[in-house]
């Protein structure tokens, strides 16, 4: 289906985006997409895929707050997917408004363009954030929303406007959820590039909470999952969990990235990491029954390799970070 397609992704500049990105185009689609404008025209992680598959995509600056711009790119599409979206928790602390007005009305902008341009699929991106502290594990579909941050309420919050526009106006949307992804072009607002690169600089591992759980999944299985919801007609008006269905703690994943590494280094926690202590989600542990049974996704890569791949290319372009700064 996606080979015929003219595609927009939008948040295409970011970690998932660029990948989502690179993958369509090695597979024969169009694709549109979409980045925050700026004077200077860079276009992020883009900029970092190699130039004969960048040269194949048509770049459309704009801003997912503008709906007369978001409208301009989706017009011509026949797939969608919505990545656009503020996602630093700790900066959510400082800026709350604005993961309102970018998450929330973004997803307006992009739902309401759909539905006049009668897209014939759209893939809106949720977080596992959404769940906040489990209160089962592992977390199905079905479990509880919790506003943990502003950042999670702002997805939330986009989450039902997706589905509002599937239930009030039939838009053919479906709502990937992934837990945390990872991998190379990731920025050092992660706590995997953020671990690797204070290694790598010969500095202390400068850490927040370590008791929290992730489940961890390498970004070329994320992409996949997107590609799958895409594809599938089961997944209209469905919420569908990506995950690995493994947890590991904060804690524990440090002392594997060092193991890998070589590098045993000192941790040392740092109030100005930690999360205000209602606001932590202290553990995430995916249910990906759904995701297997609809569309047929499960991840293939598991966390040592994936870990291993990640550490590789961040040695390889440790030029892109800042690890003495603590990244919001």
């Amino acid at each position: 289906m996606l080979m015929s397609s003219k595609i927009l992704v939008t948040g295409a500049a970011g970690f998932i985006g660029s990948h989502l990105v690179e993958r369509l185009v090695r597979e024969g689609s169009s694709v549109r997409a979409f980045v925050h404008y700026n004077s200077q025209n860079r276009w992020g992680n883009l900029e970092l895929i190699s130039r004969d598959i960048l040269d194949k995509v048509e770049i459309f600056p704009g801003d997912i707050q503008d709906p007369f711009s978001v409208r301009k790119a989706v017009e011509g599409c026949d797939v969608v997917f919505h990545l656009a979206s503020l996602i630093a928790i700790p900066y959510s602390y400082v800026a709350p408004q604005s993961y309102v007005t970018t998450n929330v009305l973004g997803a307006i902008n992009v739902m309401q363009a759909c539905r006049e341009l009668e897209v014939r699929k759209v893939v809106h991106t949720s977080t596992s954030e959404c769940y906040g502290t489990a209160r089962y594990v592992p977390i199905d579909e079905s479990h509880p929303l919790q506003g943990q941050s502003p950042y999670s309420a702002s997805k939330i919050g986009a989450d039902m406007v997706a589905e509002s526009y599937y239930r009030s106006f039939g838009v053919p949307v479906a709502i990937i959820r992934p837990f945390n992804t990872y991998g190379p072009r990731q920025s050092a607002r992660a706590v995997i590039p953020t671990i690797i690169t204070q290694v790598l600089s010969g500095e202390r591992v400068r850490l927040g909470n370590l008791t929290p759980t992730r489940d961890l999944n390498f970004v070329e299985d994320t992409v996949a999952g997107f590609i799958k919801v895409a594809e599938s007609p089961d997944s209209v008006g469905e919420v569908i969990n990506i995950g690995s269905g493994k947890e590991i703690s904060i804690g524990d994943l440090a002392k594997k990235i060092m193991n890998l590494m070589g590098k045993p280094v000192e941790i040392i926690g740092e109030s100005q990491r930690i999360r205000p202590e209602r606001s932590e989600v202290e553990r995430l542990l995916c249910d990906n029954a759904k995701a297997r049974k609809l569309i047929g996704w499960s991840p293939s890569v598991s966390l040592d390799e994936g870990l291993s791949r990640t550490i590789d290319w961040i040695k390889a372009n440790l030029h892109l970070y800042k690890p003495e700064i603590y990244n919001l």
